[in-house]
């Protein structure tokens, strides 16, 4: 569906969001939070529906909407029905559906209207050890976390104020039926907790119970999401694809950073302080460690040059823990002089960074995926570079020029 609500802004106090709750057959399926008053596209599953007619209630639920919303527009609502015969129909069928976040310090009941907000989700599919088996992923992106790691760690680590995390993970047969005591989910302190919740049919019913949204199996918090995890996530792109195919999840990023006070006044490149984030280039690259990545040894850093100005400006602020320090595809930020646009770009670095005791690794870096600003709607402009090959950094060679303006 594509969704508006007027007089909102993810932006203003008191006026977050509106929030629509949708009901199959009489039945609770999902809330949705509308976060602005131009148009996005969410999409939510409804559960599994036997053969014939149903009835879909839309209801606006002002006790869960923030004071300052009233109306919310849905249009275009259209449905996709996934079959038993697809091989979409396990990773549907085990799906989890997540009730929000109910902490006192944090604001308690229905806080997910206003800040941390689950916004996109996607599952991913990989071999088991048993042959013939599947282990089925599922990740969640929120609008941002209010605990963990930091905003400047975030951005020069993760390329991105959101917070992304798997939340459910699930072995299936070849039969694509759940192998039972195999479900998992990641719990507070990031552990890994088998699941003992109880289901709506097939889909296990998890909370966010954390500040930096880990999740429990008890449910207390009456906000229901019930996002699509349709999606899937190539492996040769980091996790942050997938907001990038859903590009109005930056704007609600940035919207969340400004309403609650954590960007810089004026931003500058020069501090780790997270600055206004439209002076960020957002970039994703590929590069693998040998020995593989650690929390020391060595990390990447991308930097960036400027047409007629001799400052390099680094995703790491020059600060050896911000470095990347794992292998695969990654996104990370450099921020930039105010007003920079992409044709001031001169060339894009790749830099090896010492972290801890150096323990001589080498890094082979193999892609710039993208690179792009964002609007002054905070939303992302065009990539404008891309870079494949293959150049590795070594002690003695620690940096190498990956792309240059024409």
């Amino acid at each position: 569906m594509t969704v508006s609500a007027r007089d909102v802004s993810w932006r203003r106090r008191h006026h977050e969001s509106a929030v629509v709750s949708a009901y199959v057959d009489g039945h609770y399926a999902t809330d949705v939070v509308i976060p602005s008053s131009s148009p996005i596209t969410r999409e939510f599953a409804l559960g599994s529906l036997a053969s014939g007619r149903h009835s879909l209630r839309l209801h606006y639920a002002a006790r869960r909407s923030p004071k300052g919303a009233g109306v919310a527009r849905l249009r275009d609502i259209r449905f996709t029905t996934v079959r038993p015969s697809s091989r979409q129909y396990a990773a549907d069928r085990f799906a989890p559906i997540l009730y929000g976040r109910n902490l006192a310090a944090l604001g308690g009941r229905f806080e997910n209207n206003r800040t941390d907000t689950p916004l996109v989700a996607w599952h991913e599919i990989r071999p088991a050890a048993r042959p013939g088996h599947s282990i089925i992923e599922y990740s969640v992106v929120w609008s941002n976390e209010d605990g963990g790691t930091p905003a400047p760690a975030l951005m020069a680590q993760w390329g991105r104020t959101t917070d992304i995390e798997w939340v459910y993970r699930v072995e299936v047969n070849a039969r694509g039926h759940r192998v039972r005591g195999t479900g998992v989910f990641q719990g507070a302190a990031h552990g890994t907790r088998h699941f003992h919740g109880r289901y709506d049919g097939t889909h296990p019913l998890l909370e966010t119970c954390t500040s930096n949204n880990n999740m429990c199996d008890r449910i207390d918090d009456p906000m229901r999401f019930a996002l699509s995890m349709r999606d899937g996530r190539p492996v040769s792109q980091p996790r942050e694809h997938l907001m990038d195919t859903h590009p109005w999840t930056y704007r609600v990023m940035a919207q969340e950073m400004l309403r609650e006070h954590k960007i810089e006044s004026p931003s500058d490149p020069g501090t780790p302080a997270v600055g206004n984030q439209r002076t960020y280039l957002y970039v994703a690259v590929n590069h693998t460690t040998a020995p593989s990545a650690s929390a020391t040894g060595a990390g990447l850093a991308v930097e960036v040059r400027l047409k007629g100005n001799p400052t390099p400006y680094t995703s790491n602020h020059g600060i050896g823990f911000l470095t990347i320090n794992r292998n695969g595809p990654a996104a990370t930020t450099v921020e930039l002089p105010a007003g920079t646009t992409a044709r001031d770009v001169a060339s894009i670095s790749v830099r090896r960074v010492p972290i801890g005791a150096d323990n001589g690794a080498t890094l082979t870096v193999t892609a710039v995926d993208r690179a792009f600003l964002l609007r002054r709607s905070y939303l992302p402009r065009p990539s404008f570079a891309h870079w494949h090959g293959s150049r590795m950094l070594t002690p003695g060679s620690p940096t190498a020029e990956l792309w240059h303006a024409s």
